[in-house]
């Protein structure tokens, strides 16, 4: 399971060390897209492959559906983990996140995140602000 927040640099050259504690979960290669409130989502390629399939099975009838299937896979890229554990981070999701130097990578149970780490900083503290009601949402429908 990845869990865990850590601070890292994103150099100039646009690598990305990953921490130690996901590697090996993570494996050799891992795809990278577009996450959800401006973050990138890093996905093991078993996880990615069943993320895929279920974006898959989604109705294309459906204009929403389309544009959620669009927006993970079009945007998604294999990335090999280098001998040091470091990610290739293309420009296109670079800039889709706001990465600067110092990137927050977020253990999420199957998937890594990486975030901006100032947009990263006012999300937490905003969702810290509000768990006791996110938990009450919860319980109404019987998850905790």
């Amino acid at each position: 399971m990845l869990i865990g927040e850590y601070i890292h640099t994103l150099d100039p050259k646009k690598r990305l060390a990953l921490p130690s504690k996901f590697r090996k979960e993570l494996g050799k290669k891992v795809v990278v897209t577009r996450g959800l409130d401006n973050c990138l989502f890093v996905y093991p390629i078993k996880a990615w492959q069943k993320m895929s399939e279920k974006i898959a099975e989604l109705p294309i009838g459906q204009a929403d559906t389309r544009g959620f299937g669009r927006f993970m896979l079009a945007g998604a890229v294999e990335s090999d983990i280098d001998t040091i554990g470091r990610i290739l981070v293309p420009d296109f999701l670079k800039d889709f996140a706001k990465l600067e130097t110092q990137v927050s990578v977020i253990g999420v149970h199957d998937r890594v995140e990486l975030w901006n780490k100032d947009l990263w900083d006012n999300y937490r503290n905003r969702i810290e602000g509000q768990a006791d009601a996110l938990a009450e949402k919860l319980g109404e429908v019987g998850i905790l």
